[in-house]
């Protein structure tokens, strides 16, 4: 005779998690007090926040004064109680701390210029809007250009042929006046034949450029001479650009995506009228506070890193060159500290130039924070370079790949992808390293913020602790951006490397 089955008709019900693993008292239990080490980490922690965020707090928020007209409303005596931040006095500000010392009436120009700026960059940071190839070429190429002639102001006087003949002349004449210095040298110098025929050498290498360049600058003269000299030139850039596309190209499609551009330009130039002076002119020495910031970040992070790219490459190259060249050029900038670099740039840069060659302050520094910044993601670049197996590169070339394709499409995806976490931390160290332009008598944020200091109407003991805590506040926000937004690509990029 078997034995009777039983059969269960109903679940069983759960049992509840031991009290000590769930809830509020399970998290102290088993994250902040299961170890005696833990309790005393814990114990230290919540010291520190109460002696840092919660006076923090108070000052800022609970003993701070919200509105006023001077610096009367932020005096303890005046108002009869503790005074914390003076929030008025940023308030009366805040036009200096973003324009600097900026025109008020072209103002409309950098909020445009903001404007702009954020319409390309939001759309570029959003992964599933398409389009990215027209957005990035808008972003990194045409609005520099726009954002240049709007801040700064002028027109064109001509276009690419004109400056590209410019450039040319302007570097044989160069070499021609070495040349005749040399041999007036060599008159009075114990290796004067020696000197002699260097300058003679010079002089003959300046007349063969010049005789070759001879074509270049009589259609710059015929130009010139037109009634219309920048749509004259635009038109004969566009033209000659656009046969070398087709040449190389061979295709139909190449030619009309030139001609296309060069349209585009020139919309720009009809509607911002640069052939008619455009913009009144806005020195960069009237430039200031949020603005020189987020130029002088910018432009240093997004030069610095094609630079670092190439850098990085070259330090990997097999032509010995090459490879010294970037090496020393790393470990120069490196061993050097920005201050140096600054200074170097912005005074010393100028004896080393033509006399009749002058380039403006701004872009001295915004030429030596590229350069620095970009010795660093070369670094950066080339750790991530290194992490690449030899086999990817191996698989495109058995494919037939190139080496340019095999690097642009196959190595410095991966290699990019593996140092985003180091990119971005150079990236949020330049842009708290562009105070330093200060130094150099560019009056960024925290250079204007340290004049408005200087303004009697607002001086008060809590005054200066008030401006670097809302310049504090203004880096906290960028800099964690950047790092957030960083942490969402990193993730979204190495999602198949996630357990």
């Amino acid at each position: 005779m078997s034995a009777p089955v039983f059969v269960r008709q109903d679940m069983v019900p759960e049992r509840p998690a031991p009290v000590k693993t769930t809830g509020f008292v399970g998290f102290l239990r088993t994250r902040l007090f299961n170890t005696p080490t833990n309790i005393l980490l814990t114990i230290l922690g919540a010291l520190l926040l109460w002696f840092t965020v919660g006076p923090a707090l108070k000052f800022m928020v609970i003993d701070a004064v919200w509105t006023g007209k001077d610096r009367d409303a932020c005096l303890s005596e005046k108002v009869g109680r503790t005074v914390g931040a003076c929030w008025p006095f940023v308030s009366a500000k805040l036009n200096q701390f973003i324009y600097g010392f900026y025109p008020e009436a072209e103002r409309w120009r950098v909020n445009l210029t903001f404007l702009l700026a954020a319409i390309l960059l939001v759309p570029m940071l959003i992964p599933r809007l398409p389009a990215k190839g027209l957005n990035s070429t808008l972003f990194f190429i045409a609005f520099p250009v726009v954002a240049f002639f709007l801040l700064h102001g002028g027109g064109l006087k001509g276009f690419g042929v004109t400056w590209t003949t410019n450039i040319l002349t302007g570097f044989t004449d160069s070499i021609g006046q070495g040349g005749m210095k040399l041999i007036i040298l060599s008159a009075s110098s114990s290796i004067g034949q020696l000197l002699w025929l260097i300058g003679k050498l010079l002089m003959g290498i300046s007349l063969v450029i010049a005789w070759v360049l001879f074509p270049l600058v009589a259609l710059r003269e015929l130009i010139q001479s037109s009634g219309q000299p920048v749509w004259a030139d635009l038109v004969a850039t566009a033209v000659i650009v656009s046969a070398l596309m087709f040449w190389i190209g061979g295709t139909l499609r190449s030619l009309v995506t030139s001609l296309i551009v060069f349209v585009c330009i020139g919309l720009v130039i009809a509607v911002m009228r640069l052939d008619r002076g455009g913009l009144p002119i806005v020195d960069t020495r009237l430039w200031g506070g949020l603005l020189v910031t987020l130029v002088v970040s910018v432009t240093g992070i997004v030069t610095s890193m094609p630079v670092g790219i190439a850098l990085a490459l070259g330090r990997r190259s097999t032509i010995p060159l090459i490879r010294i060249f970037s090496v020393a050029f790393i470990e120069f900038w490196r061993g050097v500290p920005l201050i140096t670099v600054l200074f170097f740039a912005t005074y010393m840069l100028p004896l080393f130039l033509p006399g009749n060659f002058t380039v403006d302050g701004l872009v001295r520094a915004l030429i030596g924070i590229a350069l620095f910044a970009g010795a660093y993601q070369a670094e950066v670049i080339r750790g991530g370079l290194a992490a690449i197996p030899r086999g990817q590169a191996e698989a495109a070339s058995a494919l037939g790949l190139s080496f340019w394709k095999t690097t642009g499409l196959i190595v410095m995806p991966q290699a990019l992808r593996h140092v985003i976490p180091g990119l971005v931390n150079s990236f949020i160290a330049l842009f708290k390293d562009t105070s330093l332009v200060s130094i150099v008598a560019l009056f960024d944020l925290l250079g204007t913020l340290q004049a408005a200091f200087s303004d009697p109407n607002w001086s008060t003991p809590s005054t200066l602790f008030t401006g670097f805590a809302f310049a504090g506040l203004i880096y906290f926000v960028f800099c964690f951006g950047m790092s957030r937004y960083s942490l969402f690509v990193e993730n979204r990029l190495n999602a198949h490397r996630r357990n």
